[in-house]
């Protein structure tokens, strides 16, 4: 809404509902409003209703105010000289507008890039979350195999959060991200101890300061191992750790494509790769429509915006199902919104 669009939405309230407005905005309450007007105090409800309806000028109820508070919001933005007339200083409206204002401006669709670490923020993948510890309690381990930018990086963070409350056999959760410095198999062994806590080794030396150890070990960017400064050493070296029932580390690899491909040096002389022998896949599949429609919901509720159902149908269709792509479109609408109300 704009200053001619509030403007006229003023010019059409009727005598009556300019003397319940200003009541209102006076910060009287229904049964006072009804005493001081000689009306029923439905009556003044009804009015009130249709003051908020009078400022709809776009057809969107997102558009329209819904509280008081909204109200004074948007009176203190296009015409505060009429609060200054009801007997409150401007300050004393600044202070009640604040409780709509969080609800307005603070965008709950962030974070829109990168790994999600915050369970509060994580949605969805219950389906997925709950076939990981499925293959991880059958004494299997796991890849999440999906495109960049599906969420394969947060389930992978998620599952190391849940593995207390869901593995049978307790491990210790040890997050490694290929993407953050390492650069080499040195660097990685020693990412790899040190994240552990075990003293900087690699071959029968690291077996053996694992020997007593049960660790859950998340590997994010798997991608990585196939960069010069690697070598098929490394992969078999994690399978080994991670066969058997009682084996040191159970893997969980995230990777955006299946292993096997993914590592074609282990086609040579006939050999099969390392790490797709022992671990199951797990593809992770861009949402549906269902699920992108209650991410939406769920990001709005606590809000005073709601998208239009012309403005989900675009949301769905430009992002295809992929959380962080719609992420960013959700954030850049509800930015939007934001603006209009400055």
């Amino acid at each position: 809404m704009d200053q001619q669009q509030f403007s006229e939405a003023v010019k059409k309230l009727t005598p009556q509902q300019e003397k319940v407005l200003r009541s209102v905005l006076a910060g009287e309450s229904d049964s006072d409003i009804a005493d001081q007007l000689e009306i029923q105090e439905a009556t003044v409800r009804k009015h009130v209703e249709r003051i908020y309806r009078a400022f709809d000028t776009t057809g969107k109820s997102s558009d329209r105010p819904s509280s008081r508070s909204e109200l004074f919001a948007l009176f203190f933005k296009y015409q505060p000289e009429l609060l200054v007339s009801t007997g409150k200083a401007i300050k004393d409206w600044s202070e009640l507008i604040r409780e709509v204002t969080p609800t307005v401006t603070s965008n709950p669709f962030i974070p829109f890039t990168g790994r999600i670490e915050d369970l509060q923020q994580f949605f969805g993948r219950e389906h997925e979350i709950s076939r990981v510890f499925e293959v991880l309690n059958s004494n299997s381990s796991v890849t999440l195999i999906g495109e960049e930018g599906i969420g394969k990086s947060s389930l992978l963070w998620v599952i190391c959060q849940q593995a207390e409350n869901y593995l049978q056999l307790p491990r210790k959760p040890v997050f490694l991200d290929l993407n953050n410095g390492v650069h080499d198999e040195d660097e990685f062994y020693f990412a790899l101890c040190d994240k552990i806590g075990i003293p900087e080794s690699k071959g029968y030396r690291l077996t053996r300061n694992l020997q007593k150890k049960k660790v859950l070990l998340a590997i994010d960017n798997l991608g990585k191992l196939i960069e010069n400064g690697f070598t098929r050493q490394v992969r078999d070296q994690l399978r080994g750790l991670a066969e058997g029932r009682d084996a040191s580390l159970r893997l969980i690899l995230a990777a955006n494509e299946p292993l096997d491909k993914l590592f074609n040096d282990s086609q040579d002389n006939g050999k099969t790769s390392p790490l797709s022998g022992i671990c199951q896949e797990e593809h992770i599949h861009p949402w549906d429509e269902a699920t992108m429609r209650a991410f939406i919901a769920s990001r709005l509720a606590n809000t005073s915006v709601s998208f239009t159902e012309e403005e989900i149908i675009q949301l769905i269709q430009e992002s295809g199902g992929h959380p962080r792509k719609l992420m960013q479109l959700c954030y850049r609408t509800y930015s939007r919104y934001v603006e209009s109300l400055q």
